[in-house]
């Protein structure tokens, strides 16, 4: 099996159910990585945190290319990340998780694409999240008795900023179940390279206009608190539970140019 990288997002910062973690350094094109290597049931896994030790990176300036560029560079060929989200959708409550299988793109200022100098490159998007990774996750949160939803639209927005009422409105009339401000251009830039990506959403709060308060940062970030043991097992469970060859079509979207 190829190596596995785990992306930490808010909350989700030490991958300590690994054995032999240590950290590396890579440097790649777009800037230099730093990540943990260590191994799960013999396999390879790369863990990153999204942030930056101490949570130190807004979701805006992440560099998000050298961040995946990284775990390519390693020969990761499947990448399981987490997010901390809002809920959209009333029926998804507060500490439940989402298996995300859609998204809508409303970042403004992000480099969002590995093909942005020497030529014009269209990747497909139709369907941009692992069928693979997420059976690989259903089945951890089944074992662990889990509330998750098996499926969910993630509407990512630029941040830092919260959203509002209107927004939200606005969003849910389009789909989206879930907002976070760090799911693209993460599952693009992983298309474009042919890896497997999934997003394990956890959902902190109800978005603006549907929580019954001002939405905080100190909020998301305790619930995270709360929820992080259930991350680590699912994360370590869903390791183990993905199959030791690729028999999806993430490798094989197809890619042309003008």
């Amino acid at each position: 099996m190829k190596s596995i990288g785990i992306i930490g997002g808010t909350g989700v910062y030490t991958p300590d159910f690994l054995q032999n973690a240590e950290p590396i350094a890579v440097k790649t094109e777009f800037g230099t990585v730093t990540l943990i290597q260590g191994e799960l049931e013999g396999r390879n896994v790369f863990f990153e945190t999204r942030h930056g030790t101490g949570h130190t990176v807004p979701p805006h300036k992440i560099n998000y290319r050298a961040n995946i560029f990284s775990l390519y560079k390693l020969g990761v060929e499947r990448i399981i990340a987490t997010a901390a989200v809002g809920s959209i959708n009333r029926e998804i409550l507060p500490g439940t998780f989402v298996i995300v299988d859609q998204f809508l793109d409303f970042t403004k200022k992000r480099e969002d694409t590995f093909f942005s100098q020497d030529k014009v490159v269209h990747t497909d998007c139709t369907d941009p999240y692992c069928p693979e990774l997420a059976t690989a996750i259903q089945k951890a949160m089944e074992k662990f008795e889990y509330p998750y939803s098996q499926k969910g639209t993630y509407v990512s927005v630029e941040g830092p900023r919260f959203e509002t009422r209107a927004e939200i409105q606005a969003y849910s009339i389009l789909g989206g179940d879930v907002v976070g401000m760090t799911g693209v251009p993460e599952v693009v830039l992983a298309r474009e390279l042919g890896m497997c990506y999934a997003t394990i959403a956890a959902v902190a709060n109800y978005a603006a206009g549907i929580s019954d308060h001002m939405i905080s940062h100190q909020e998301v970030v305790e619930k995270m608190g709360e929820m992080n043991k259930m991350f680590r097992n699912v994360l370590s469970e869903a390791v183990i539970n993905i199959p030791g060859e690729r028999h999806c079509s993430c490798s094989k979207a197809p890619t042309s140019g003008d």
